[in-house]
């Protein structure tokens, strides 16, 4: 099987070609991805707990899902796929902002990453993919933000970034 690659990007997501994805995350290379949040008609927000197998951030708590866009593939697109792939369903998505961020890892990976947050709706059970997610559950927006501050250690370091951005979009809308 092909090792999956990344699309590296500048600061205004231009394509500028592409990576294994190992190489990308070793170099700390900034690349484009994705992240998705899952509400529920309740107001709360799916979240999945990583596998135990996961090469890095095993079994801590984060969004949907997330991953990379494949070459030629739009955002919406790779995010349907990988919503799919993750957690066993499909719904519509809507790009919320994008942005950049750094996070490194202990065991020498670093995510630089153009990130793009979408959102969708969904009421049902996931049907999670086991290689994948260990665990999902649905929160409120404000339990999560109060279990980071309490817990941060429980969450994925990208999540603790792009969670904030969320959930102040999320406070923006309401406004």
């Amino acid at each position: 099987m092909q090792e999956e690659r990344v699309i590296l990007v500048n600061q205004d997501d231009k394509q500028l070609g592409t990576m294994p994805k190992m190489e990308a995350h070793e170099k700390g290379v900034l690349h484009r991805a994705f992240s998705v949040f899952i509400m529920n008609d309740r107001g709360e927000t799916m979240l999945q707990q990583r596998a135990a197998q996961k090469y890095h951030s095993p079994l801590l708590w984060t969004n949907t899902c997330c991953s990379h866009q494949r070459e030629g593939e739009s955002n919406v697109e790779a995010g349907k796929r990988r919503l799919l792939e993750e957690m066993g369903f499909n719904t519509e998505l809507t790009e919320l902002f994008s942005f950049i961020y750094k996070a490194p890892f202990d065991n020498g990976l670093t995510e630089h990453e153009l990130d793009h947050v979408m959102v969708g709706s969904y009421k049902g059970d996931p049907q999670i993919n086991p290689d994948e997610v260990a665990d999902w559950k649905w929160m409120k927006p404000e339990t999560i933000r109060e279990d980071i501050s309490q817990r941060p250690d429980a969450y994925t370091a990208w999540f603790k970034i792009i969670f904030d951005k969320f959930y102040n979009h999320l406070m923006q809308e309401k406004l």
